[in-house]
């Protein structure tokens, strides 16, 4: 009974490598034999959010166009004698707008954030203080529009990618660089972000005012800013957007709106009391999409700052958090992408166009909800306008910029590998890993041994490593001398006998000997 209880233990003892083996075995599929994965020829870290960004974009535009269509179509018929008249118009503008995604998203992102930001800024605040001179209010209350005559333009729309620029330039400069003192980096992001938003204000357009002041403090706390600072600067920012609140009588009203809509809900809070009709009847489910009651001449603007209280009467509250949660995976993609981006001014560039989009989002959600005061600002993607699709689109290749051109610069390792010849006396290709976007298997860096027989003259150490080691280990384990080297054969490169000679460093004390 002893010898078979032995025995047992003993098979048992034998079959749980066996499992441990198979449950360790698993990741390889994901990673085989270290090399990471690819889609499309491009590392998965890269390419997976990338792809998710731009389906996700696809959906939010293309139900945003839906939605438009179904929220004007009696508002265009009845003005224009075409239902499909705003429809048109949007689609124009998403046409446009996919072009100049795809051109910036082809540009090498530190073209605008490094080189031509000075010209950028200089013509964005030309047009900003042109909307004082000829701007024109399309009877909003605020002249925030260029009449092109078959566009009206309006330059904040643009001026959010401007100053997006500005503050990742100078991030870049200060906190990497280190080319710019704190005294110097403070002035020039006052002068840089302070005089387009001043120009902005003047309009008045506080919402988009908010919208990139907020996108700013997220941005300086991806920097590293100190953290009392930017708490400073929200305090201040809160208390200067009540103080033009209550300033302004047109602000000041829509406070007072936001908290009461009923004490004049057939004037100054139709519009609030309108969504509120929408969002009842719509339900769980919603009517249906085309079915709306509230977009007959009942809800003011719906294809524009109201189309989430159509979404939400014509595909209930299912539908309006499925916007939601589309916005929510833009959010993960664009962060994905800053992640991996290879410098600071790509991670503050993606981060800041990605929140600049979902700030927006919340600004009117919780407008048409009446729980923050509405700000005139549409919903990125959905609403219908082309300043804002065009320049919500324009942010979309700017995040794919970075996401293409997140390749990080050659180094000296990296140019070593680069000069390793293969077996049929080809250089370079795939046997130097160059950037961080090509992938090598590791198949490959078995070649050395027979590469060190072909006798060629690619293989050098890098950085040192003119000594030779008296004493190596042979096959058998046994030291022995090294090979003596000469000028017409190749020297080995003795890596030591064991993983703490190698990790010992030039003056020969290992992290070992540090104590």
């Amino acid at each position: 009974m002893s010898a078979l209880t032995a025995g047992t233990a003993a098979l048992r003892a034998a079959a749980r490598p066996t499992r441990r083996g198979r449950k360790k075995s698993k990741p390889r599929d994901e990673k085989r034999d270290g090399v990471e994965r690819t889609l499309f020829g491009v590392p998965e870290r890269f390419m997976r959010p990338r792809l998710i960004l731009l389906a996700t974009v696809a959906i939010l535009v293309g139900f945003g166009v839906l939605m438009v269509y179904s929220a004007s179509s009696v508002t265009a018929l009845n003005d224009t004698g075409d239902s499909a008249y705003y429809l048109k118009r949007q689609l124009g503008f998403v046409a446009i707008g996919t072009i100049a995604a795809v051109v910036l998203a082809k540009v090498d992102y530190r073209l605008w954030v490094k080189r031509l930001m000075l010209p950028i800024w200089v013509f964005t605040v030309l047009l900003l203080i042109l909307v004082l001179v000829v701007g024109t209010d399309n009877d909003m209350g605020a002249n925030r529009w260029i009449n092109l005559g078959f566009f009206d333009l309006q330059p904040s729309e643009f001026a959010k990618i401007t100053v997006i620029f500005t503050a990742a330039n100078l991030a870049q400069r200060y906190f990497e660089e280190g080319s710019l003192d704190w005294a110097t980096f403070l002035k020039l992001l006052i002068v840089g972000v302070a005089a387009p938003l001043f120009l902005i204000v003047a309009q008045p357009d506080k919402g988009t005012t908010m919208v990139i002041a907020l996108t700013l403090l997220v941005m300086g706390y991806l920097a590293g800013m100190p953290k009392l600072l930017l708490l400073g600067l929200f305090v201040a920012g809160a208390v200067a957007f009540v103080f033009l609140s209550v300033s302004d009588a047109y602000s000041f009203q829509r406070l007072k709106t936001m908290l009461d809509p009923w004490s004049d809900r057939y004037d100054t809070g139709w519009q609030l009391v309108q969504g509120f009709y929408a969002f009842g009847t719509g339900g769980l489910f919603g009517v249906g999409v085309g079915f709306s009651r509230q977009k007959y001449a009942y809800l003011p603007m719906a294809h524009n700052d109201f189309i989430f209280a159509v979404i939400g009467e014509e595909c209930g509250l299912v539908g309006t958090l499925g916007v939601l949660a589309g916005f929510a995976v833009l959010l993960w993609a664009g962060y994905q992408i800053a992640r991996h981006a290879p410098d600071l001014s790509g991670r503050l560039l993606a981060a800041g166009c990605t929140s600049i989009v979902l700030i927006q989002l919340l600004l009117n959600v919780s407008g048409v909800l009446g729980v923050f005061p509405l700000s005139g600002k549409p919903i990125p993607f959905l609403s219908y306008g082309g300043s804002s699709i065009l320049a919500s689109l324009m942010l979309v290749g700017l995040i794919a910029s970075v996401s293409i051109h997140s390749k990080l610069p050659e180094t000296v390792h990296d140019g070593a590998r680069k000069s390793l010849r293969s077996v049929d006396g080809g250089t370079g290709g795939r046997g130097g890993l160059s950037f961080v976007g090509e992938v090598v298997p590791r198949s490959e860096g078995g070649r050395t041994g027979d590469l060190a027989r072909e006798g060629s003259g690619g293989l050098h150490v890098v950085e040192g490593g003119g000594k030779t080691r008296k004493n190596t280990r042979g096959r058998g384990g046994r030291r022995g001398k090294a090979p003596a080297s000469s000028s017409g054969s190749r020297r080995r490169v003795d890596l030591g006998p064991n993983a703490t000679e190698r990790l010992r460093g030039r003056n020969g004390s290992g992290s070992r000997g540090r104590r």
